[in-house]
């Protein structure tokens, strides 16, 4: 044999996809025949040819492995047939002809082996030695990895951040660096709790995936089986959703994240209930829609089967299991332990310290908090092919499910380091320079989370940021992957920051173009004080309107803003340093043929119709004690009433029929069935009822009281 026929195309080696990963543990495991790379040569006539060869445990304990051949362009081609003990070695190349296959005695604890190659019928020697393991690689990649993220954590003037990185099984990186309270000068550790937001969703999914491995849910199941009660806006959608549509962004409904965002009135079972009567945009399973509220649904999910709560679900199936001793579930816990950081948002070069944002009630798609630390013992455990030490926490087929790609989001884009996006359960999934990779970001008030995986690579980032809506996590991982995988690297983080002041640049210009589209010389068609109310929607609750002073003030699940005249009878968000939510924000009242305002519409998601909210009936008209006050008997010339009250409801008799009266607003009701019918009652300076009108279309009829 020759060189030539041993050299065959990239195209006839099968590259091998597969996501089964090592079984070791975090805790150190006793010297493997089967855990080694080695580097070597065939002696060829040519000259040597050079190889390396990595071998690890697959997921099922089995001796796999892969090899690269740098100068034949060939790179991680799996092994087949793969022997290792303390005394011999023997693979076999696959996909090749000529069944290619390394066969050697080797001395035990022998660091260099020599072997024959056979090709079909040729035989030659080659010769391998113990390389250094991939964590003694990483370690070397990242020997000035800590000074870079110091420089970087002050060009982006972030406060602090936590970084671990796992590099086949053993901890390669774990420090914290800057601070985790800028005011007490207090340094990030590797314990520091940072809230770890939307990487929480892969926490929920895999607790899902728990209850499937012991037959308690089924993946493709519809939901009502589980939740009887649960409804959509979409009948359809209603009958054939499923837990697996439910955490893959599919299910039609697009995000409506103001019903939860800093709601703390609300339960989980009313937030599902709300889902009812919120519209979707697209049909099941088309089309990828990011939405918090399934996963809401999906953790609540976990709770029923469990008979307990997400929580409990996920401390008895996920946190207990791997030893997750500091993650919690709320900022309310973190902000009791002695080592938690603080959150932050960066506006230029000034660092402002923010208010903790409490999103326990949507905790299944984003309320975890965590520690560098624990989040390297969620790693580690994604790979070791669910295994922690020797106890299989969750099934290896079960959790390469978790990484499948089941909705598409992107094709393939203009940079050559990223292949196509897709969502898989609860993380994304892509190819970052050509390797497999599994990765999650996390986005709450004032912290960042990157989760990231290269699961064939048995590579682990978790980097945890203090700084609200940060690029950080994900450009520093980015950086990370490029030093251990080798070769050239890009400075991302230059990359990230001309992005950042470009924005910058375009955000201090978009005030003064908002104005275009404003009507110039409106004024609201009603004095200030009739457009305060309560406004309800079913899907979204309620959205009070008071006056302050001269200017009406807005508030909706505690967030609180001003709205100035806009045009016409749209108001719009002024800005609040506190809370910028409704910043901007265009609210419009409608009035009825009445001449009554009795409702607004508000764009709470641009994907569907603005949200219609109905104004309610003044609450005192709902009050027995106030309600009585109108009690009596009233008179005009021609006919006399009566005012009873019957079960909390004022009751209308003329001629012994009773009508009901529904309250409106102060002093005024409708009356139930008659369309356009109202009845209003005048006080006097002291509140002494002078007057009833009954108003209909084209007649008012004036009674007053006995």
């Amino acid at each position: 044999m020759h060189k030539r026929s041993f050299r065959v195309s990239a195209q006839a080696f099968t590259l091998a996809t597969t996501l089964a990963v090592s079984a070791q543990s975090l805790q150190s495991q006793p010297p493997d025949a089967c855990t080694a790379r080695w580097e070597g040569s065939i002696t060829l006539p040519t000259g040597l040819l050079a190889f390396d060869v990595d071998l690890r445990r697959s997921a099922a304990a089995a001796c796999a492995g892969d090899i690269s051949i740098p100068a034949q362009s060939v790179r991680d081609v799996a092994l087949l047939n793969v022997l290792a003990t303390a005394d011999s070695l023997r693979f076999t190349i696959s996909g090749v002809p000529g069944n290619p296959t390394f066969s050697a005695a080797r001395s035990i604890g022998a660091r260099t082996v020599n072997g024959t190659f056979a090709q079909g019928a040729a035989r030659f020697p080659f010769t391998m030695s113990l390389g250094a393991s991939p964590a003694e690689q990483a370690r070397a990649a990242l020997a000035t990895f800590g000074s870079w993220i110091d420089s970087t954590l002050a060009r982006w003037h972030a406060p602090g951040l936590a970084i671990g990185i796992t590099v086949d099984g053993e901890t390669v990186y774990l420090a914290g660096h800057g601070l985790r309270d800028q005011e007490r000068q207090l340094p990030v550790t590797a314990k520091t709790l940072f809230a770890i937001g939307s990487s929480s969703k892969a926490f929920t999914t895999f607790a899902m995936g728990a209850l499937v491995d012991n037959g308690t849910m089924q993946w493709d199941t519809p939901l009502r089986t589980y939740l009887p009660w649960f409804r959509m806006h979409d009948d359809v959608a209603t009958l054939r959703i499923t837990p697996r549509d439910l955490v893959t962004h599919r299910s039609g409904l697009p995000r409506h994240d103001l019903v939860w965002y800093n709601n703390n009135s609300s339960t989980r079972e009313e937030l599902v209930r709300r889902i009812a009567y919120l519209p979707l945009s697209k049909d099941l399973r088309t089309t990828f829609q990011y939405n918090n509220l399934m996963f809401l649904t999906a953790g609540f999910l976990v709770g029923e089967l469990t008979n307990s709560t997400w929580e409990a679900g996920l401390q008895q199936l996920v946190l207990d299991p791997l030893g997750m001793t500091r993650t919690n579930f709320s900022v309310k816990q973190s902000q009791l332990d002695s080592d938690h950081a603080l959150p932050y948002r960066t506006t230029g070069d000034t660092i402002t310290r923010i208010p903790f944002r409490d999103i326990t009630l949507v905790g299944p798609a984003g309320s975890i908090n965590s520690s560098a630390e624990d989040m390297l013992r969620w790693l580690n455990l994604h790979l070791s092919g669910g295994k922690r030490g020797d106890t299989q926490v969750i099934q290896a087929n079960t959790l390469r499910d978790m990484y499948r790609p089941y909705t598409p989001i992107s094709g393939l884009g203009t940079d050559p380091e990223f292949g196509p996006q897709s969502y898989a359960l609860g993380w994304f999934v892509d190819t970052y320079r050509g390797q497999y990779r599994v990765q999650h970001g996390g986005n709450i008030d004032g912290f960042t989370a990157a989760v990231q995986m290269l699961p064939t690579k048995k590579i682990g980032i978790v980097v945890l940021v203090n700084q609200n809506a940060s690029s950080l996590g994900e450009l520093i991982s980015r950086h990370a992957m490029d030093r251990l995988l080798g070769g050239d690297t890009r400075d991302w983080s230059a990359e990230g920051i001309a992005r950042r002041n470009a924005a910058a640049l375009a955000a201090r210009g978009a005030p003064s173009l908002q104005t275009v589209a404003r009507v110039a010389n409106t004024k609201p068609m009603h004095a200030l004080s009739r457009y305060v109310g309560a406004y309800a929607d079913s899907g979204y609750g309620t959205l009070n309107i008071t006056l302050e002073r001269d200017t009406l003030r807005g508030t909706y699940n505690g967030i609180s803003a001003l709205f100035g005249h806009w045009h016409y009878e749209t108001f719009n968000g002024l800005r609040n340093p506190e809370d910028p939510t409704f910043e901007n924000q265009k609210v419009t009242f409608r009035t009825n043929s009445a001449g009554r305002v009795d409702a607004l519409h508000v764009i709470l998601d641009g994907n569907v119709p603005p949200v219609t909210f109905l104004k309610q009936a003044d609450a005192r008209l709902r009050e027995s004690a106030y309600l009585q006050s109108f009690v009596g008997r009233y008179n005009n010339p021609a006919v006399q009433i009566e005012l009873v009250l019957r079960n909390n409801t004022l009751v209308w008799l003329q001629a012994g029929t009773p009508s009901e009266l529904e309250p409106l607003e102060t002093d005024r009701f409708t009356i139930k069935g008659v369309q356009g019918a109202t009845v209003e009652f005048v006080r006097d300076n002291n509140g002494r009822i002078t007057s009833l009108r009954a108003i209909q279309p084209g007649a008012v009829t004036v009674f007053t009281p006995n």
